[in-house]
């Protein structure tokens, strides 16, 4: 499987035009969505997981599109959408895709950790935790996000989480399209969950596992700025 890190530098007040004039903003003000469809026409699909994370660094993405591609869709996205990106900063490089068991990592993740109950709706997994334990667990918000990260990063035995913590936590509601309604259209809605960020070390297990892991992302909401996984080299935890 071939991996790509793609790097774009979107301008705030573009972006922040681009979101409200398509009513693509949340109102906690998370722009998830606007990139999502900004990604989709720039690239002819949305490259995810993705994460941006302001200025100086921008918006990061891992793509099983090639350099050639990505640039040949950019080169004729429109001005409005090139603007809002900062398609004239795009970064393109070949991202690692074989890797030694054991190798360690330091690396920040945004999840939503949240399940999807019988009736198709989203809950918080802490809220749905400490509904089905004993209330003398004393079961912590961090403890249970944390529990479901490793699991997250274990599965396929791709890695091996060796610490983590939460670095931040709060509510946020995002835009996404609901079911088509009987007029035929999709009317956007502003579901509220959880949004945590967190740090941490890891070790490979299985390489193609991890890079499975990798392109895929963890958690659900991937395709709108959760669950990309950032690596740095371990002496930086």
């Amino acid at each position: 499987m071939s991996l790509h890190l793609l790097q774009c530098q979107p301008d705030p007040a573009a972006l922040m035009t681009w979101a409200t004039r398509h009513r693509l903003l949340s109102p906690d003000g998370d722009d998830g969505y606007a990139l999502h469809a900004l990604l989709a026409a720039a690239f002819g699909q949305s490259p995810k997981p993705f994460r941006y994370l302001g200025a100086p660094q921008g918006l990061l993405a891992y793509t099983g599109q090639s350099p050639d591609a990505l640039r040949d869709h950019a080169a004729l996205a429109t001005p409005d959408v090139a603007r809002a990106l900062g398609l004239d900063h795009l970064g393109i490089r070949m991202f690692p895709s074989a890797w030694r068991k054991g190798q360690s990592f330091a690396f920040e993740v945004r999840v939503r950790p949240v399940i999807r109950t019988k009736d198709g709706r989203e809950r918080d997994l802490f809220l749905h935790a400490v509904e089905t334990v004993p209330a003398s667990t004393g079961l912590g918000r961090e403890t249970v996000y944390s529990e479901w990260l490793r699991e997250q990063l274990n599965e396929q035995e791709a890695a091996r989480v060796v610490h983590v913590g939460m670095e931040s936590f709060r509510l946020s509601r995002v835009i996404r399209r609901g079911p088509v309604d009987a007029t035929g259209q999709r009317r956007p809605r502003a579901p509220s969950g959880p949004d945590a960020v967190f740090k941490g070390q890891l070790q490979v297990g299985d390489s193609d596992a991890f890079t499975r892991l990798l392109a895929r992302g963890v958690g659900r909401h991937r395709a709108f700025g959760f669950g990309m996984l950032l690596l740095k080299p371990a002496r930086s935890c």
